[in-house]
């Protein structure tokens, strides 16, 4: 079954979430934040009892309303699926508890062909549901592997962030844990292939896979800690931009230049997994 285009383009999708200061905590843990138990600027991020703050990253999973291109009535091929770009844009700071309204829609669907996939652009709004106050656009493009050729436009494809021709700045290096994506599904991505080795090896890969959004959340990490000294506040939008799959357990590298800008690659491989970039506030 091909993709249906026009019931994409249809897409509204309400969501709503308690977010609690566990809660907010768990996702600061589940992208690896709090490895440096010493380091209190770290563990104002994890732990609940403290004046607790949120990773800017969090927004990506603000009211998310769960894997929604898995239903079959899209046509989408899920299993091949994955993450091809996330941003967000920051419209006041995170809270750490609140009644929390979200809307999905898609704003593009992109068919690049036969063999080479397709791309499904979407944006999710999000609003306390209290104030009805904007709190973050969330953007996200995830590529349908399997999907190309469906009969729908071929652009425009969003093009890529220019890095910087010179040396990057900062170079931070943050580790994974090897059990760290069985913690991160349950930020509402429950995608097989994260966790499940036979659906990782059915998608081609040879062991389970790092959901883009913890890389997200991992890199979001390196660069509060770079740029904003760790005040998320400073933080007002953030970028990325994924090449590779990183394999639970590697460390993510990542170069930072002043202007935000950042490529995030795997130590352990030198592979380039993710580029972007940041704008933090002075």
């Amino acid at each position: 079954m091909p993709l249906d285009y026009e019931r994409l383009l249809a897409v509204n999708i309400p969501s709503r979430q308690t977010l609690t200061r566990r809660r907010c905590a768990f996702y600061a843990l589940a992208v690896g934040v709090g490895q440096e138990p010493l380091d209190e600027a770290q563990l104002a991020f994890v732990d609940p009892a403290r004046d607790l703050v949120a990773l800017p990253s969090m927004a990506s999973v603000l009211a998310y309303p769960g894997n929604w291109l898995a239903d079959p009535g899209y046509g989408a091929d899920f299993t091949q699926a994955l993450n091809g770009e996330a941003s967000i844009e920051l419209h006041r700071a995170l809270p750490v508890e609140a009644q929390l309204l979200g809307v999905t829609r898609v704003t593009s669907v992109v068919d690049r062909g036969a063999g080479r996939g397709a791309l499904v652009y979407s944006e999710r709004n999000v609003a306390d549901a209290a104030t009805g106050a904007r709190i973050a656009t969330i953007h996200a493009t995830t590529f349908l592997r399997g999907d190309g050729g469906f009969g729908g436009p071929d652009g425009p494809a969003k093009p890529p962030h220019a890095l910087p021709a010179h040396a990057a700045d900062r170079t931070v290096d943050l580790a994974t844990r090897p059990e760290q994506a069985l913690f991160y599904r349950f930020n509402g991505d429950d995608n097989p292939l994260h966790v499940d080795p036979r659906a990782a090896a059915q998608a081609g890969y040879t062991r389970p896979i790092l959901h883009g959004l913890a890389t997200f959340g991992v890199v979001c990490h390196a660069l509060v800690r770079t740029l904003c000294g760790y005040d998320p506040r400073r933080m007002r939008a953030f970028e990325a931009r994924f090449s590779a799959p990183v394999f639970p357990g590697e460390t993510i590298r990542t170069a930072i230049w002043s202007d935000g800008s950042f490529q995030a690659r795997v130590a352990e491989r030198d592979v380039v997994v993710a580029y972007g970039w940041a704008e933090v506030a002075a």
